[in-house]
Protein backbone atom coordinates (compact mmCIF):
# COMPACT_ATOMS: atom_id res chain seq x y z
CA UNK A 1 0.00 0.00 0.00
CA UNK A 2 1.33 3.64 -1.09
CA UNK A 3 0.91 6.48 1.39
CA UNK A 4 1.33 10.11 0.88
CA UNK A 5 4.00 12.12 2.62
CA UNK A 6 5.14 15.83 2.39
CA UNK A 7 8.99 15.20 1.02
CA UNK A 8 11.77 17.25 1.67
CA UNK A 9 14.74 17.10 -1.55
CA UNK A 10 18.27 16.98 -1.21
CA UNK A 11 18.25 21.40 -1.08
CA UNK A 12 15.92 21.70 2.15
CA UNK A 13 12.71 22.89 0.06
CA UNK A 14 9.47 21.06 0.24
CA UNK A 15 8.86 18.78 -2.25
CA UNK A 16 5.15 18.14 -3.53
CA UNK A 17 3.25 15.65 -1.66
CA UNK A 18 4.04 11.66 -2.81
CA UNK A 19 2.60 8.52 -2.88
CA UNK A 20 5.50 6.19 -1.14
CA UNK A 21 5.41 2.55 -2.15
CA UNK A 22 7.11 0.02 0.27
CA UNK A 23 9.25 -2.86 -0.78
CA UNK A 24 12.57 -4.59 -0.85
CA UNK A 25 15.47 -4.07 -2.84
CA UNK A 26 16.57 -7.35 -4.60
CA UNK A 27 19.38 -6.08 -6.79
CA UNK A 28 22.24 -3.91 -6.06
CA UNK A 29 24.59 -2.47 -9.14
CA UNK A 30 26.56 0.53 -9.45
CA UNK A 31 23.97 2.80 -7.73
CA UNK A 32 20.59 1.46 -9.09
CA UNK A 33 18.63 -0.17 -7.18
CA UNK A 34 16.05 -3.28 -8.52
CA UNK A 35 13.37 -2.76 -5.84
CA UNK A 36 10.26 -5.55 -6.09
CA UNK A 37 6.82 -4.24 -5.56
CA UNK A 38 3.51 -6.35 -5.37
CA UNK A 39 2.89 -4.64 -8.52
CA UNK A 40 6.46 -5.50 -10.09
CA UNK A 41 10.08 -4.46 -9.98
CA UNK A 42 11.09 -0.41 -10.86
CA UNK A 43 14.49 0.30 -10.88
CA UNK A 44 15.47 2.94 -8.41
CA UNK A 45 18.26 5.49 -7.47
CA UNK A 46 18.97 6.81 -4.10
CA UNK A 47 18.60 10.14 -3.11
CA UNK A 48 21.64 11.81 -1.93
CA UNK A 49 20.81 12.54 1.55
CA UNK A 50 21.27 8.67 2.38
CA UNK A 51 24.85 9.03 1.08
CA UNK A 52 25.29 11.81 3.38
CA UNK A 53 23.64 10.19 6.35
CA UNK A 54 26.01 7.20 5.76
CA UNK A 55 23.47 5.10 4.86
CA UNK A 56 23.53 3.58 1.03
CA UNK A 57 20.89 1.23 0.31
CA UNK A 58 21.66 -2.92 0.34
CA UNK A 59 20.67 -5.90 -1.01
CA UNK A 60 17.68 -7.03 1.30
CA UNK A 61 16.53 -3.26 2.57
CA UNK A 62 13.32 -3.02 3.09
CA UNK A 63 12.44 0.69 1.71
CA UNK A 64 10.12 3.20 0.52
CA UNK A 65 10.38 4.68 -2.76
CA UNK A 66 8.56 7.32 -4.88
CA UNK A 67 8.22 6.70 -8.82
CA UNK A 68 7.10 8.91 -11.64
CA UNK A 69 7.47 7.85 -14.77
CA UNK A 70 8.60 4.29 -14.64
CA UNK A 71 11.53 5.90 -12.67
CA UNK A 72 11.86 5.54 -9.19
CA UNK A 73 13.91 6.94 -6.12
CA UNK A 74 14.87 5.35 -2.99
CA UNK A 75 13.22 8.10 -0.01
CA UNK A 76 13.80 6.42 3.14
CA UNK A 77 15.84 3.30 4.60
CA UNK A 78 13.09 1.11 6.93
CA UNK A 79 14.76 0.33 9.81
CA UNK A 80 16.80 -3.14 9.37
CA UNK A 81 17.49 -5.95 11.83
CA UNK A 82 21.19 -6.55 10.44
CA UNK A 83 23.50 -5.54 8.01
CA UNK A 84 26.87 -7.00 6.48
CA UNK A 85 29.78 -4.71 4.82
CA UNK A 86 30.70 -8.03 2.78
CA UNK A 87 28.15 -9.35 1.71
CA UNK A 88 26.69 -6.27 1.42
CA UNK A 89 23.38 -7.40 2.70
CA UNK A 90 20.67 -5.89 5.34
CA UNK A 91 18.15 -7.78 7.08
CA UNK A 92 19.09 -11.66 6.64
CA UNK A 93 17.97 -14.82 8.83
CA UNK A 94 21.31 -16.71 7.88
CA UNK A 95 24.58 -16.08 5.93
CA UNK A 96 25.29 -20.38 4.81
CA UNK A 97 29.04 -19.86 4.11
CA UNK A 98 30.66 -22.15 1.36
CA UNK A 99 33.89 -23.76 1.86
CA UNK A 100 35.81 -26.31 0.33
CA UNK A 101 39.16 -28.14 0.41
CA UNK A 102 40.42 -27.98 -3.03
CA UNK A 103 40.38 -25.81 -5.75
CA UNK A 104 40.60 -23.64 -4.16
CA UNK A 105 41.01 -24.03 -0.68
CA UNK A 106 39.11 -22.27 1.76
CA UNK A 107 41.39 -21.03 4.35
CA UNK A 108 39.55 -21.40 7.83
CA UNK A 109 40.17 -17.89 8.76
CA UNK A 110 37.83 -16.74 6.21
CA UNK A 111 34.75 -18.67 7.78
CA UNK A 112 35.80 -17.76 11.13
CA UNK A 113 35.83 -14.06 10.63
CA UNK A 114 32.52 -14.22 8.33
CA UNK A 115 30.85 -16.37 11.49
CA UNK A 116 31.81 -14.12 14.26
CA UNK A 117 30.50 -11.23 12.77
CA UNK A 118 27.34 -12.91 12.46
CA UNK A 119 27.77 -14.28 15.89
CA UNK A 120 28.13 -10.38 16.68
CA UNK A 121 24.81 -9.78 15.23
CA UNK A 122 23.13 -12.71 16.71
CA UNK A 123 22.82 -13.92 12.86
CA UNK A 124 22.86 -18.16 12.62
CA UNK A 125 25.52 -19.63 10.16
CA UNK A 126 25.74 -22.36 8.17
CA UNK A 127 28.45 -23.77 6.47
CA UNK A 128 28.45 -25.42 3.16
CA UNK A 129 31.58 -27.51 2.29
CA UNK A 130 31.37 -27.95 -1.60
CA UNK A 131 33.29 -29.93 -3.97
CA UNK A 132 33.34 -33.06 -1.76
CA UNK A 133 32.98 -35.10 -5.19
CA UNK A 134 37.06 -34.03 -5.51
CA UNK A 135 38.03 -34.07 -1.81
CA UNK A 136 35.39 -34.84 1.14
CA UNK A 137 37.44 -32.09 3.09
CA UNK A 138 37.63 -34.08 6.07
CA UNK A 139 39.33 -32.19 8.32
CA UNK A 140 37.35 -28.92 7.49
CA UNK A 141 33.91 -30.84 8.22
CA UNK A 142 35.20 -32.20 11.32
CA UNK A 143 36.71 -28.39 12.74
CA UNK A 144 33.15 -27.21 12.16
CA UNK A 145 31.35 -29.65 13.12
CA UNK A 146 33.08 -30.11 16.64
CA UNK A 147 32.86 -26.18 17.33
CA UNK A 148 29.28 -26.85 16.64
CA UNK A 149 28.41 -25.28 13.16
CA UNK A 150 25.37 -26.61 11.25
CA UNK A 151 27.54 -28.47 8.25
CA UNK A 152 26.12 -29.75 4.80
CA UNK A 153 28.69 -32.18 2.82
CA UNK A 154 27.78 -30.77 -0.59
CA UNK A 155 28.52 -31.21 -4.44
CA UNK A 156 26.56 -28.91 -7.28
CA UNK A 157 28.16 -31.49 -9.09
CA UNK A 158 26.65 -34.72 -8.29
CA UNK A 159 24.08 -33.50 -6.44
CA UNK A 160 25.43 -34.20 -2.88
CA UNK A 161 24.14 -32.13 -0.59
CA UNK A 162 21.74 -30.29 -2.46
CA UNK A 163 18.25 -31.32 -0.84
CA UNK A 164 20.02 -31.12 2.76
CA UNK A 165 20.77 -27.52 1.82
CA UNK A 166 17.21 -26.25 0.15
CA UNK A 167 15.67 -27.95 3.55
CA UNK A 168 17.78 -25.76 5.47
CA UNK A 169 16.78 -23.12 3.31
CA UNK A 170 12.94 -23.00 3.34
CA UNK A 171 11.23 -20.29 5.03
CA UNK A 172 14.62 -17.76 5.38
CA UNK A 173 15.90 -14.89 3.52
CA UNK A 174 19.44 -16.16 3.50
CA UNK A 175 22.93 -14.90 2.04
CA UNK A 176 25.31 -17.30 0.07
CA UNK A 177 29.15 -15.90 0.74
CA UNK A 178 32.63 -17.23 0.43
CA UNK A 179 35.50 -17.30 -1.30
CA UNK A 180 35.92 -17.13 -4.89
CA UNK A 181 35.44 -19.72 -6.97
CA UNK A 182 33.84 -21.70 -4.45
CA UNK A 183 30.48 -22.50 -6.40
CA UNK A 184 28.02 -20.43 -4.90
CA UNK A 185 26.40 -19.42 -8.18
CA UNK A 186 26.83 -23.66 -9.23
CA UNK A 187 25.14 -24.49 -6.28
CA UNK A 188 22.30 -22.14 -6.91
CA UNK A 189 21.80 -23.61 -10.21
CA UNK A 190 21.37 -27.23 -8.70
CA UNK A 191 18.88 -25.88 -6.02
CA UNK A 192 17.11 -23.75 -9.23
CA UNK A 193 18.05 -24.80 -12.67
CA UNK A 194 16.33 -22.15 -14.36
CA UNK A 195 18.40 -19.78 -12.95
CA UNK A 196 21.40 -20.84 -15.30
CA UNK A 197 23.60 -18.20 -13.29
CA UNK A 198 27.00 -17.57 -14.87
CA UNK A 199 29.90 -20.13 -13.25
CA UNK A 200 33.85 -19.47 -13.68
CA UNK A 201 36.85 -22.09 -13.89
CA UNK A 202 39.49 -22.05 -11.36
CA UNK A 203 42.81 -21.34 -12.10
CA UNK A 204 44.65 -24.70 -11.48
CA UNK A 205 47.75 -22.79 -11.33
CA UNK A 206 47.02 -20.38 -9.02
CA UNK A 207 43.85 -22.26 -7.11
CA UNK A 208 41.03 -19.28 -7.31
CA UNK A 209 38.49 -18.22 -9.07
CA UNK A 210 37.35 -15.81 -11.58
CA UNK A 211 34.20 -13.52 -10.27
CA UNK A 212 31.64 -14.55 -12.01
CA UNK A 213 28.99 -12.66 -9.44
CA UNK A 214 29.62 -9.01 -9.65
CA UNK A 215 27.07 -8.05 -7.49
CA UNK A 216 24.51 -8.30 -4.94
CA UNK A 217 20.59 -10.10 -6.43
CA UNK A 218 18.22 -12.02 -4.24
CA UNK A 219 16.50 -15.16 -6.00
CA UNK A 220 12.75 -16.74 -4.73
CA UNK A 221 13.97 -20.45 -4.86
CA UNK A 222 10.32 -20.62 -3.11
CA UNK A 223 7.05 -19.21 -2.12
CA UNK A 224 8.93 -18.31 1.29
CA UNK A 225 12.38 -18.62 0.29
CA UNK A 226 15.29 -16.49 -1.03
CA UNK A 227 18.98 -16.53 -1.22
CA UNK A 228 20.96 -13.63 -2.39
CA UNK A 229 24.14 -14.30 -3.91
CA UNK A 230 26.94 -12.40 -3.50
CA UNK A 231 30.51 -11.50 -4.85
CA UNK A 232 33.36 -14.15 -3.65
CA UNK A 233 36.01 -12.75 -1.77
CA UNK A 234 39.84 -13.64 -1.55
CA UNK A 235 41.91 -13.04 2.06
CA UNK A 236 42.70 -9.23 1.05
CA UNK A 237 38.77 -8.57 0.82
CA UNK A 238 38.54 -9.55 4.44
CA UNK A 239 40.19 -6.39 5.45
CA UNK A 240 36.98 -4.84 4.01
CA UNK A 241 34.36 -6.37 6.56
CA UNK A 242 33.19 -5.27 9.77
CA UNK A 243 36.02 -5.44 12.43
CA UNK A 244 34.49 -6.15 16.38
CA UNK A 245 35.29 -4.73 20.02
CA UNK A 246 37.35 -7.00 21.25
CA UNK A 247 35.25 -7.22 24.77
CA UNK A 248 32.53 -8.53 22.02
CA UNK A 249 35.02 -10.95 20.27
CA UNK A 250 34.87 -13.73 22.68
CA UNK A 251 30.92 -13.93 22.52
CA UNK A 252 30.78 -14.64 18.74
CA UNK A 253 32.60 -18.05 19.20
CA UNK A 254 29.55 -19.68 19.99
CA UNK A 255 31.93 -22.80 20.96
CA UNK A 256 33.92 -20.84 23.73
CA UNK A 257 30.69 -20.12 25.91
CA UNK A 258 31.16 -23.30 27.72
CA UNK A 259 34.99 -22.00 28.90
CA UNK A 260 34.17 -18.56 29.77
CA UNK A 261 34.05 -16.87 33.30
CA UNK A 262 35.77 -19.59 34.38
CA UNK A 263 39.39 -18.27 34.18
CA UNK A 264 40.81 -16.91 37.20
CA UNK A 265 40.68 -12.98 35.74
CA UNK A 266 37.09 -11.79 35.27
CA UNK A 267 39.15 -9.38 32.03
CA UNK A 268 40.81 -12.59 30.73
CA UNK A 269 41.56 -11.70 26.92
CA UNK A 270 42.35 -15.67 26.83
CA UNK A 271 45.80 -14.67 25.41
CA UNK A 272 48.13 -15.15 27.64
CA UNK A 273 46.95 -14.90 31.05
CA UNK A 274 47.52 -17.61 33.89
CA UNK A 275 44.76 -19.99 34.29
CA UNK A 276 42.88 -19.06 31.41
CA UNK A 277 40.16 -21.84 30.92
CA UNK A 278 39.76 -20.82 27.15
CA UNK A 279 43.17 -21.66 26.53
CA UNK A 280 42.96 -24.72 28.73
CA UNK A 281 40.41 -26.16 26.64
CA UNK A 282 42.29 -25.39 23.50
CA UNK A 283 45.47 -27.26 24.89
CA UNK A 284 43.05 -30.63 25.93
CA UNK A 285 41.42 -31.02 22.65
CA UNK A 286 37.56 -29.50 24.04
CA UNK A 287 38.21 -26.25 21.69
CA UNK A 288 39.85 -26.53 17.78
CA UNK A 289 43.03 -24.98 17.68
CA UNK A 290 42.61 -23.31 14.01
CA UNK A 291 39.87 -21.74 16.05
CA UNK A 292 41.83 -20.47 18.87
CA UNK A 293 44.69 -19.14 16.36
CA UNK A 294 41.44 -17.17 14.41
CA UNK A 295 40.54 -15.30 17.01
CA UNK A 296 43.78 -14.23 18.51
CA UNK A 297 44.34 -12.68 14.80
CA UNK A 298 41.16 -11.18 15.62
CA UNK A 299 41.74 -9.45 18.84
CA UNK A 300 44.62 -8.21 16.99
CA UNK A 301 42.94 -6.24 14.68
CA UNK A 302 40.04 -5.70 17.50
CA UNK A 303 42.96 -3.62 19.34
CA UNK A 304 43.31 -1.43 16.53
CA UNK A 305 39.69 -0.09 16.73
CA UNK A 306 39.21 3.43 18.20
CA UNK A 307 36.37 4.01 19.65
CA UNK A 308 35.89 7.85 19.99
CA UNK A 309 33.19 9.46 22.30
Amino acid sequence: MGQRQSCFCDHGGLCKMMDLKTGRIIRSLSGFYDVALPEGVVTCRGRGILRKEGSSPLTGDLVQITEENGRGMVEKILPRKNRFIRPAVANVDALVVFAANTNPVTEPFLIDRVSAIAGDQDVPVYLCVNKCDLDPAVDLVRIYRNAGFSVIRASAETGEGVEELRNLLRGKFTAFTGNTGVGKSSMLNALCPELCLATGAVSEKLGRGRHTTRHVELYQLEADTYVADTPGFSSFDTEQMDVLLKENLQYAFPDFAPHLGRCRFQDCSHRAEPDCSVRAAVEEGKLERTRYESYLRLYEKAEQVKLYK
